[in-house]
């Protein structure tokens, strides 16, 4: 790297020696050091200002590679397949096992299917990996003691849709048939349904209600 402050003091230098051989003639066809100087000098700072120019470029394309990693890595993040589901038949063919098990679990408990399916995607999105932070476990979100009662294994796929199935047909019949207050009891647990003779005026279970409902209809 040329230090440009010993450029100058050098080019002060030739100017005075110039001034004391002025009168000496320049060989033919030869470069003067100071011509030299100055190309090496332009030479310099054209190398300097094609580096700047490299790292600008190079920063600019730092956000835009950035960009295209992240975008590429959402674009294979997985899709809940459980919203805007309305029935069994709705369900992706990668999903055809769990169809499947609500159908045969809505079959053997007499409810419809549409119903177990809807609590299904409300609770969890059809994932028997999804554990809640309370403890509730897989597609219909049984708590451990709620299993236990109900005779099923809620880390088995097809015994936790069972299990779900059966104690929706338990709420369904504890309030006469009536599909709402039995979905509030999903939720909230029949005493509380029962306490407040409907949905319980948690924002919680008057949000949960709705959204069965609506995948429901």
């Amino acid at each position: 790297m040329i230090d440009m402050g010993d450029i100058t003091r050098v080019q002060q230098r030739i100017a005075q020696l110039q001034k004391s051989f002025m009168g000496l003639q320049q060989v033919p066809g030869a470069v003067g050091f100071d011509a030299q100087l100055q190309q090496a000098i332009a030479a310099q700072k054209a190398a300097e200002a094609a580096k700047g120019q490299a790292s600008g470029a190079n920063a600019a394309q730092a956000p835009a590679k950035t960009n295209a990693a992240q975008s590429a890595t959402q674009a294979t993040l997985p899709v809940n397949v459980g919203t805007g589901l309305k029935a069994v038949s709705d369900l992706p063919a990668a999903d055809g096992d769990l169809a499947t098990m609500v159908k045969d679990a809505a079959r053997d408990q007499n409810v419809d299917a549409r119903l177990v399916n809807a609590i299904a995607q409300a609770e969890s999105g059809g994932d028997q990996s999804a554990v809640s932070p309370v403890g509730a476990i897989g597609v219909m979100q049984l708590m451990p003691d709620t299993a236990a009662g109900l005779g099923v294994n809620p880390y088995d796929k097809k015994q936790n849709i069972e299990g779900g199935a059966k104690y929706l047909r338990e709420m369904l019949d504890t309030f006469g048939g009536d599909v709402k207050k039995a979905v509030a009891a999903y939720n909230a647990g029949p005493a509380a349904v029962k306490a407040y003779g409907g949905v319980p005026p948690y924002p919680e279970t008057q949000a949960y209600v709705d959204r069965v409902l609506d995948l429901y209809r």
